[in-house]
């Protein structure tokens, strides 16, 4: 449930952004909730730019919005597919599967903190298919 009816005018405390990835990634801990928003956010922050990123790292904890800022360098953008193994190879003991769990728990996470318009702005930037990455798949998409 979005905190802030999907507005997203409302920075997250690290605390209530990770107890949120925590439950919807199933995480025995908090600790393996922050391990997959880390190397999520930073595989994320390669692939946008401008004010995109930055008003993205505005609804973040500050230190999730420092890794989105200074992301990982991608020499071009990932596909889906991709940004899946490049997740499942930065997570240790991850397979693309479990990649794919860690990837919906955090940018669903992360959508609901942008909100509906923010999150549309940052799915133009991204190559096609990231819209089931969030959480958010585009009417006639089907996987």
């Amino acid at each position: 449930m979005p905190w802030n009816g999907g507005r997203g005018t409302v920075t997250l405390r690290w605390e209530a952004f990770l107890e949120e990835v925590r439950e919807r990634g199933e995480y025995d801990t908090p600790r393996e909730a922050e391990r997959a928003a880390r190397v999520v956010l930073a595989l994320l922050g390669a692939h946008l730019v401008g004010n995109v990123r930055a008003e993205l790292a505005a609804r973040l904890p500050e230190t999730l919005a420092l890794i989105l800022l200074n992301p990982l360098q991608a020499a071009e953008p990932l596909s889906p597919e991709r940004f899946t193994r490049a997740t499942a190879a930065w997570i240790e003991g991850a397979t693309e599967n479990t990649a794919l769990w860690d990837i919906g728990a955090v940018l669903s996470t992360v959508a609901d903190a942008a909100g509906d318009d923010l999150t549309e702005r940052v799915l133009l930037q991204l190559p096609p298919g990231y819209d089931l990455l969030f959480g958010r798949p585009r009417p006639g998409h089907r996987p």
